[in-house]
């Protein structure tokens, strides 16, 4: 892992964690991200809220309000149904606009369950896949525009693609490893670092030229049957596009280990005309 960091922690303000981003993820498109830093930071709260032993994760939701500025942002996180095996908490994110206002650009859900052993009855819907040891320059070249790769968050992963399909059925296969920290001095935890890349799971699975299209996901949900584990995350994702503009990307996610879950966005498609 690198130096660099999505956020820096500036502290708290009453119930609200206070974070600012560094210049370096600015992109092309100017100074917002559209997803990107995000999921991790709203996954992030809800797993370090009032944490419990023998519980974790099973299922995290982000909703896109809008674009996220580049600029200070604050998460805050609250318990909406409490339970002893089941609770669902929330958090929301807000960022400082140029005068001064906060708006709110991205919510987040979480169901925490209690855990049991059942290592005896493990089953796994999805075969598991191997994680290559190099990198394809041409298939990475295909599946994003260069400019992805040099400015802004998609920049700051590293990408090992081991299948590139443009058959129905058959999904691109993309390992990444998230090369910064999400928080400045903390270590990414592998909840963190899989919420982190499963945004760019419509990109993996896009099969449309992203210089005539544009296909923005407005939510990620991401069930998780397994605990993530290691720094390399499997996006094994297609997206179907219908008749009328409107797009899902869905996809399986793995660690080395195997299959850990699944990851669905709902896709806006339009065509780029200028």
């Amino acid at each position: 892992m690198t130096d660099a960091a999505l956020y820096r922690l500036l502290g708290r303000d009453g119930d609200a964690e206070l974070f600012v981003p560094p210049p370096p993820t600015d992109g092309p498109g100017g100074p917002t991200h559209r997803g990107g830093p995000a999921p991790p930071l709203l996954g992030r709260a809800p797993d370090r809220h009032e944490p419990r032993p023998d519980t974790r994760l099973a299922r995290v939701t982000i909703e896109l309000l809008g674009p996220v500025p580049i600029s200070q942002v604050r998460v805050r996180t609250h318990i909406e149904r409490p339970g002893r095996k089941i609770e669902l908490l929330g958090a929301e994110l807000d960022a400082l606009m140029p005068d001064g206002q906060w708006r709110r650009c991205a919510t987040g859900s979480a169901w925490r369950l209690a855990c049991q052993d059942t290592s005896d009855v493990v089953w796994d819907a999805a075969k598991p896949q191997q994680l290559l040891d190099d990198a394809s320059p041409s298939a990475l070249a295909e599946l994003f525009p260069s400019a992805w790769l040099e400015y802004g968050f998609v920049g700051t992963i590293d990408w090992r693609i081991s299948r590139r399909s443009h058959t129905p059925g058959e999904p691109t296969l993309a390992w990444t490893d998230l090369r910064c920290a999400v928080v400045e001095g903390e270590e990414p935890s592998p909840l963190e670092r899989l919420l982190a890349v499963s945004d760019t799971a419509n990109g993996v699975g896009a099969r449309l030229d992203p210089t005539q299209f544009t296909f923005l996901n407005t939510e990620l949900t991401v069930h998780l049957h397994q605990a993530p584990t290691g720094r390399w995350v499997g996006i094994e994702a297609e997206t179907s596009v219908g008749a009328d503009g409107i797009a899902n990307s869905s996809g399986i996610l793995h660690a080395e280990s195997g299959p850990v879950g699944r990851v669905n966005q709902s896709v806006l498609v339009e065509r780029i005309t200028s």
